[in-house]
């Protein structure tokens, strides 16, 4: 076991992509260092308003949070609706905002208010399937998939949804010119896109082509494929990485477990590609208990250290996790989020900050694993990241017991900073102890 990732030190995340000929989707400045905040609009307050919500920005902004996700924010179909409210997901119009949340005109002064505090401003974009009440669906019935009796068909199990039919070169204009119309009736800055990877890619390209002469967008895919960054979006999702996550959080594989879908990514993705990192969002805390019961306590901080410091990483807070809330917050009923005392703000504050402030952690500086000489690389992941004449060392502990390992990289010498204690260590032995469930980000 003994130097068992010295070869793989050398190959590990700096390697040669089968894509490095091609680049993914260049994105806008102004996310490189950034990170995301999905608002949960509904939920967020008793009200459920966006002026209600307003009220939480300055606690927001004072967080480090940069990049605000609004779920969508379109009304909500009301035939073959799930539960007393409904899912966000079953939109039933495209330029309409959801009576629920307020007018167009409280979202454009929401708007109008986060860019005046610095915000970037994103929405939910639903383009896989409509809600079952859709205008479109007796106006263009043609834009949907039909089954052998010519009903539109469901998407998945989504009964309250119906599934849209993108061989039609009409359907593929209409939805370009809605979201455009978000663009530039409201200012927002880009989209999250739902299911993005059961639409088209030749609708992507078009589409993000078309809206991206508009003004520079951030362009989301909820996805975990290659070929979304090809087809023009700046970020897709890391499913695969945080169902491994999930399993070395609770002891089911190893911490170098990870290693197989990071080096995956890096191995199938274009270069310089972004992957939204997460220990929750809201299909996670709402159908599998991310991340109070997934990774509970302590075991949370570790991982969501991971979230900010991995290459080609863009991290992702879900509405509440700051608090933090131990409890999954409902899709189609009133579920408040009970704020009061913001426990997990100060670590969120914290990692934001070293992201900000540190170039070695934007999304596409360099990185590589960092050997163990003790065979304990099955419970601790190390790895550094360098851009220029900035370099980190991050060291988690994802286990229950405290570690001491030896770092077998000799360019890991000299004094560093560790971020969150202040502690100037001197690395000439390259020895640490990291507590159960520990972090330590050094900063050379």
């Amino acid at each position: 076991m003994k130097y068992r990732f010295l070869a793989a030190m050398l190959a590990f995340w700096v390697g040669a992509s089968t894509y490095a000929q091609n680049n993914a989707a260049p994105v806008v400045p102004w996310i490189k260092q950034g990170n995301v905040y999905e608002v949960n609009v509904r939920q967020y307050t008793p009200e459920g308003t966006f002026n209600a919500f307003a009220k939480h920005l300055p606690r927001l902004k004072a967080m480090g949070v940069q990049t605000l996700w609004f779920m969508p924010i379109t009304p909500i179909s009301v035939k073959d609706r799930k539960g007393h409210l409904g899912s966000y997901y079953a939109v039933a119009n495209y330029t309409q905002v959801s009576p629920e949340f307020g007018t167009l005109t409280d979202w454009k002064a929401l708007v109008k208010q986060c860019h005046a505090l610095g915000f970037k401003v994103i929405i939910d974009w639903v383009a896989n399937h409509t809600g079952a009440d859709n205008p479109w669906l007796t106006k263009h019935p043609q834009f949907f998939k039909r089954d052998a009796a010519g009903n539109a068909m469901v998407a998945y199990d989504w009964t309250d949804t119906r599934k849209l039919d993108y061989a039609n070169a009409e359907l593929a204009d209409s939805m370009i010119a809605a979201m455009k119309y978000w663009v530039t009736e409201t200012g927002i800055d880009g989209f999250r896109c739902d299911v993005a990877m059961e639409v088209p890619a030749s609708f992507w390209s078009k589409c993000i082509k078309t809206l991206q002469q508009t003004k520079p967008l951030f362009m989301l895919a909820e996805g975990d494929d290659a070929w979304l960054h090809e087809a023009g979006f700046n970020a897709s999702y890391c499913w695969e990485y945080f169902a491994m996550s999930k399993r070395v959080a609770m002891h089911e594989r190893p911490a170098f477990a990870l290693d197989s879908v990071l080096t995956k990514y890096k191995n199938t993705y274009p270069a310089n590609f972004m992957k939204l990192y997460f220990t929750s969002n809201h299909d996670e805390n709402s159908w599998n208990k991310a991340d109070y019961a997934t990774m509970p306590g302590a075991i949370h901080a570790p991982f969501g250290v991971l979230t900010f410091t991995l290459p080609n990483s863009l991290p992702l807070i879900y509405s509440g996790q700051e608090e933090p809330v131990a409890d999954s917050i409902s899709f189609f009923y009133k579920d408040a989020i009970p704020f009061k005392n913001y426990n997990r703000a100060p670590f969120y504050q914290k990692l934001i900050q070293l992201r900000n402030s540190i170039p070695a952690l934007a999304y596409d500086a360099n990185g590589y694993k960092v050997g163990l000489a003790d065979g304990k690389d099955n419970v601790v992941y190390a790895f550094v990241r360098e851009a220029g004449n900035s370099k980190v060392l991050v060291v988690v502990n994802l286990s229950r017991r405290p570690q001491t390992i030896t770092l077998v990289d000799k360019a890991i010498r000299g004094k560093a900073t560790e971020m969150f204690s202040n502690k100037v260590v001197d690395f000439s032995a390259s020895k640490l102890t990291v507590e159960p469930w520990g972090y330590q980000v050094y900063k050379f």
